[in-house]
């Protein structure tokens, strides 16, 4: 394949994105080369843009939210055609480990992240292995395919908590994958889904997505709405999105005796102080959630059945990307997701 030339976004210092333009050749061995036409800021990218993110050292590309067009196939791959639309698992995995040898390559002992590789999904082009990509659902547009991404770290959490029929359960923060997970709970048969959050905007979303109850604390004390609809005992399990201490002290507090917190969110100050006896007085249950493992074609079914569209708020070119990080923190804008067009002028 003929030489071509590929813009990434890069976080050099924090609050400052730079391009980067490099050649790429014929596409690598069981490669496929993938022309993004959407690319979605998710959570992580905020951290990174801040120099914020705990496991990511500056200078990095960017994005991994993405979906695209198929426009070339390295040896050895069969699976797909050149024009397909497809969204990509940015995950890799060492495929050696334990974890990996036994299906489980979400617990790989040396999991990374395209991104973390140089390969970013705020550019034109990129590769990634043929098992990592996945076709988009007929009538499926390129925006709501680069949500697949998010909406598997959402249906990874959910699926990890098993929630169920009857369920009663608190997600805190009303982003992208609290919102989510709200939308995946009530379709799993939550009983009651309350979402907190400070933004109305997003609270307003939640109901559309299924959440029975929200809570803006500003105007509303979080305890007293958790005892109205658990009957004061507490609610059944929790998602922590936010990663801040407030929050994750609130998701522990708020289960019932033998209740269990899934704690989604990235937290920049890796130090906090929670009130460690509610583990014994309560016997409460706390776990984590990243990225996914086997997640992605179950999002892709449920992406048919969720307005995916709607969570979307902000378009930008590649070009503007700096002012799309800076919309994304501006909260006059009411930002959830924004979506950056590689190809756009």
């Amino acid at each position: 394949m003929a030489e071509i030339l590929n813009t990434l976004g890069i976080v050099k210092e924090p609050g400052v994105i730079e391009f980067q333009t490099k050649k790429m050749g014929d596409v690598p061995d069981a490669k496929v080369r993938i022309k993004i036409i959407s690319s979605a800021i998710c959570g992580s990218d905020l951290h990174i843009f801040k120099g914020m993110h705990p496991s990511v050292q500056l200078p990095v590309t960017i994005g991994h939210e993405l979906s695209g067009e198929i426009v070339a196939l390295g040896k050895g791959c069969t699976k797909f055609n050149i024009g397909q639309a497809v969204t990509i698992e940015p995950v890799i995995t060492c495929g050696k480990c334990q974890a990996c040898l036994a299906g489980d390559y979400g617990y790989c002992e040396n999991i990374s992240f395209t991104y973390r590789n140089g390969d970013g999904g705020m550019a034109n082009y990129i590769d990634v292995f043929e098992k990592n990509v996945y076709l988009l659902p007929k009538g499926m547009t390129y925006d709501q395919g680069a949500l697949i991404e998010p909406l598997s770290v959402a249906t990874h959490a959910v699926r990890r908590a098993s929630i169920g029929l009857g369920d009663k359960i608190i997600i805190f923060g009303a982003g992208a994958i609290g919102l989510f997970v709200t939308a995946l709970s009530k379709k799993n048969g939550a009983a009651e889904v309350l979402v907190v959050d400070y933004s109305q905007n997003r609270l307003d979303f939640a109901l559309g997505l299924g959440a029975t109850y929200v809570i803006n604390p500003a105007k509303e004390s979080v305890e007293e709405a958790i005892a109205k609809v658990s009957g004061g005992t507490g609610m059944d399990k929790a998602f922590e999105c936010v990663g801040k201490e407030e929050t994750f002290v609130q998701a522990m507090t708020s289960i019932r005796k033998n209740g269990l917190v899934t704690i989604v969110g990235i937290f920049e100050n890796q130090h906090i102080t929670i009130p460690a006896s509610r583990f014994v007085t309560h016997e409460i249950h706390i776990q984590g959630a990243q990225g996914y493992c086997r997640d992605f074609p179950i999002a892709l079914h449920f992406a048919t059945e969720l307005p995916l569209e709607r969570l979307i708020t902000h378009h930008f070119a590649l070009a503007a990307l700096q002012k799309a990080f800076e919309t994304a923190f501006d909260k006059s804008e009411n930002p959830i997701k924004i979506i950056v067009h590689p190809w756009a002028e």
